[in-house]
């Protein structure tokens, strides 16, 4: 597989356009900036309303396009049959910003993304942008503005409040992706690592994180492996969370003694990142450093 990498030039594809949120969001996302070159429309069929042009399915609208990203803006059981029809297409990167996504279906889809050589983004994501160049998903446009920090986030309020706290002290993003909260998911922080550490326009990485799961220890392990240079912040939720409390998202697991909070700080302090328990106190750290 290649790397991952974002271009905001990219030709997008809305599959489910025509619904009530896929057709708003559409529209936000072109208002925006974003390359939105086409829509499936949904079950309806519904087409007026709209000046974007509307196809009956991925391949059809490919060839007319060229598209080669799209946003599955479709209803939680309707994720695994449009990644796959977006896959058969041709699509290369996929976001899905639905929530309730049911376990086995986020597995068959990440097992068809990666026999692809395919990115996924989600499921129950915010999506990702590039400020003021293109957005894929809903992220607000109040929280996003250019700036240093490449982001990646499992939450997405916590990305709206933190990032909106950020740019009112002048600190914007370069890049934004929100890799979603389920146990299941396309790509995970680690992952997206070297994507950061390539991108000229990212000088420090801030991460929202939070208790449960093993995505933050992956993580410090790849910054160690790549010998990762710039700056990274960690905001992990959760901290205060009442033993043997379901709350929060469904990845937030804690298993053997891995997931806790006590194990993500002292792995990513090993691995040289600076760790927030607090949207307060991880502002003032960023805002005191220059980056």
């Amino acid at each position: 597989m290649s790397a991952f990498q974002l271009d905001p030039n990219t030709k997008v594809l809305v599959q489910g356009a025509t619904g009530r949120m896929g057709s708003r969001h559409t529209e936000l996302m072109k208002r925006y900036g974003t390359h939105i070159v086409g829509g499936i429309a949904g079950a309806s069929g519904r087409r007026e309303g709209s000046d974007t042009p509307l196809f009956g399915n991925c391949r059809e609208a490919v060839e007319a396009t060229g598209a080669t990203a799209s946003v599955t803006l479709v209803p939680p059981m309707g994720v695994l049959s449009a990644v796959s029809e977006a896959l058969d297409a041709g699509i290369k990167l996929i976001v899905s910003p639905s929530e309730g996504v049911p376990v086995r279906d986020a597995l068959k889809a990440y097992a068809m993304v990666k026999e692809r050589g395919a990115f996924w983004i989600g499921p129950s994501t915010p999506g990702l942008a590039i400020p003021r160049r293109m957005k894929l998903g809903f992220i607000p446009d109040v929280s996003l503005t250019p700036g240093p920090l490449g982001v990646m986030s499992k939450s997405g309020t916590l990305s709206y409040e933190t990032c909106f706290r950020l740019a009112s002290r002048g600190i914007g993003q370069s890049a934004w992706i929100g890799v979603g909260g389920d146990p299941v998911k396309g790509l995970r922080f680690a992952e997206l690592l070297p994507f950061f550490q390539q991108d000229v326009q990212t000088r420090a990485v801030l991460v929202l994180g939070e208790i449960g799961g093993t995505e933050e220890e992956e993580l410090a392990a790849e910054m160690e492996r790549l010998a990762f240079d710039k700056p990274v912040f960690v905001l992990l939720a959760g901290a205060s969370a009442p033993e043997g409390v379901t709350m929060g998202h469904a990845g937030a697991l804690i298993q053997g003694g891995r997931g806790t909070i006590q194990s993500k700080t002292s792995a990513l302090r090993k691995a040289g990142a600076e760790v927030f328990t607090s949207i307060g106190s991880l502002v003032e750290g960023v805002a005191s450093r220059d980056v």
